[in-house]
Protein backbone atom coordinates (compact mmCIF):
# COMPACT_ATOMS: atom_id res chain seq x y z
CA UNK A 1 0.00 0.00 0.00
CA UNK A 2 3.33 2.53 0.48
CA UNK A 3 3.60 2.45 -2.68
CA UNK A 4 0.05 3.38 -4.10
CA UNK A 5 0.42 6.39 -1.82
CA UNK A 6 3.97 7.09 -3.86
CA UNK A 7 2.53 6.70 -7.18
CA UNK A 8 -0.49 8.99 -6.24
CA UNK A 9 1.93 11.56 -4.53
CA UNK A 10 3.69 11.60 -8.03
CA UNK A 11 0.86 11.57 -9.74
CA UNK A 12 -0.72 14.51 -7.93
CA UNK A 13 2.65 16.64 -8.05
CA UNK A 14 2.82 15.87 -12.02
CA UNK A 15 -0.20 17.69 -12.62
CA UNK A 16 0.91 21.03 -10.39
CA UNK A 17 3.30 21.32 -12.51
CA UNK A 18 1.70 20.66 -15.77
CA UNK A 19 -0.62 23.77 -14.22
CA UNK A 20 2.59 25.89 -13.93
CA UNK A 21 4.42 24.87 -17.28
CA UNK A 22 2.43 24.77 -20.29
CA UNK A 23 4.70 23.82 -22.81
CA UNK A 24 5.43 20.67 -20.64
CA UNK A 25 1.76 20.16 -20.08
CA UNK A 26 0.60 16.94 -22.07
CA UNK A 27 3.67 15.24 -21.02
CA UNK A 28 3.41 15.80 -17.68
CA UNK A 29 -0.64 15.10 -17.53
CA UNK A 30 0.79 11.60 -19.59
CA UNK A 31 3.41 11.40 -16.52
CA UNK A 32 0.39 11.92 -13.91
CA UNK A 33 -1.88 8.87 -15.95
CA UNK A 34 0.59 6.43 -15.71
CA UNK A 35 1.96 6.69 -12.11
CA UNK A 36 -2.31 6.66 -11.46
CA UNK A 37 -2.16 3.59 -13.60
CA UNK A 38 0.58 1.93 -11.90
CA UNK A 39 -1.45 2.48 -8.28
CA UNK A 40 -4.29 0.91 -9.98
CA UNK A 41 -2.26 -2.05 -10.68
CA UNK A 42 -0.60 -2.40 -7.30
CA UNK A 43 -4.47 -2.22 -5.74
CA UNK A 44 -5.41 -4.98 -7.53
CA UNK A 45 -2.79 -6.86 -7.06
CA UNK A 46 -3.12 -6.36 -3.41
CA UNK A 47 -6.26 -6.97 -3.28
CA UNK A 48 -6.26 -10.26 -5.39
CA UNK A 49 -3.44 -11.16 -2.38
CA UNK A 50 -6.17 -10.08 0.22
CA UNK A 51 -9.28 -12.61 -1.65
CA UNK A 52 -6.58 -15.34 -2.10
CA UNK A 53 -6.20 -15.43 1.51
CA UNK A 54 -9.23 -15.39 2.70
CA UNK A 55 -10.36 -18.53 0.36
CA UNK A 56 -7.59 -19.98 1.05
CA UNK A 57 -8.50 -19.48 4.66
CA UNK A 58 -12.09 -20.31 4.31
CA UNK A 59 -10.84 -23.89 2.10
CA UNK A 60 -8.72 -24.48 5.46
CA UNK A 61 -11.80 -23.80 8.16
CA UNK A 62 -14.23 -25.76 6.03
CA UNK A 63 -12.17 -29.04 6.35
CA UNK A 64 -11.61 -28.66 9.90
CA UNK A 65 -15.49 -28.41 10.24
CA UNK A 66 -16.70 -30.80 7.51
CA UNK A 67 -18.27 -33.80 9.42
CA UNK A 68 -15.83 -37.07 9.34
CA UNK A 69 -17.03 -40.32 8.43
CA UNK A 70 -16.46 -42.65 11.28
Amino acid sequence: MENVRRYRALASLCRQQAAYRPLQNWQLLGQAEHFEHLAEIELKAYFAACNAKGEDDAVAVAAWEAPAAA
